[in-house]
């Protein structure tokens, strides 16, 4: 799988390694989970585990990861594999869903991500691009290349920086390394 489309946002320009958290029950049962904290389930851990194998030897040099327990204990369960600590980054927590927490997944997103619907008690999708814009920056003055572990919602956001459509489910604890070209960004799945 591969994608590019001109970037339009200040996302620095450097290749790095995406990798959203393993699956959670409520994953699992098509719930929005948002900043509920909601730990890795059994093939949570195993994805975690193949994540890691994918990941050896391709030269990581630094993790960074979201606080929350999902993507925290995926980020262990890799940085273990490839000998390297595991850095947090508060700005990398998936978005606040507000009421829509633990609800089945809706057809809200689109409306979401063009700005017409926040789930009551929720962040923007603006803000949270925003916010994940400067969180990535942050990541990426660690030494390259730079594995960032985090949470679906967010990384809609980062497409959307990147210029890519941001509406794509990423699949859970499957790495991407995100490369940005002269002109465009381009996404490799591997795994």
């Amino acid at each position: 799988m591969s994608e590019s489309i001109t970037t339009t946002e200040d996302l620095t320009h450097k290749t790095f390694w995406f990798l959203r958290h393993g699956e959670t029950d409520w994953n699992a049962e098509g719930r929005s989970q948002g900043r509920t904290d909601i730990p890795l389930n059994q093939n949570g851990i195993e994805q975690g585990n193949r994540a890691a194998k994918t990941l050896r030897h391709r030269g990581i040099r630094a993790i960074v990861s979201s606080p929350l327990i999902r993507a925290r204990d995926t980020a262990s369960i890799v940085g273990e594999a490839l000998g390297l600590p595991v850095m947090l980054d508060e700005g990398l927590q998936e978005v606040s869903f507000g009421d829509q927490e633990g609800q089945p997944m809706g057809n809200w997103y689109d409306d979401w991500i063009a700005g017409g619907y926040t789930p009551k008690g929720g962040e923007t999708f603006a803000d949270l691009k925003a916010r994940a814009v400067a969180a990535f920056n942050r990541a990426l003055t660690q030494p390259a290349p730079v594995l960032v572990i985090g949470h679906g919602a967010m990384f809609r956001a980062l497409r959307a920086a990147m210029g890519l459509p941001p509406n794509v489910r990423t699949p859970n604890a499957l790495p991407l390394l995100c490369h940005p070209g002269s002109a465009a960004w381009t996404l490799q799945a591997l795994g």
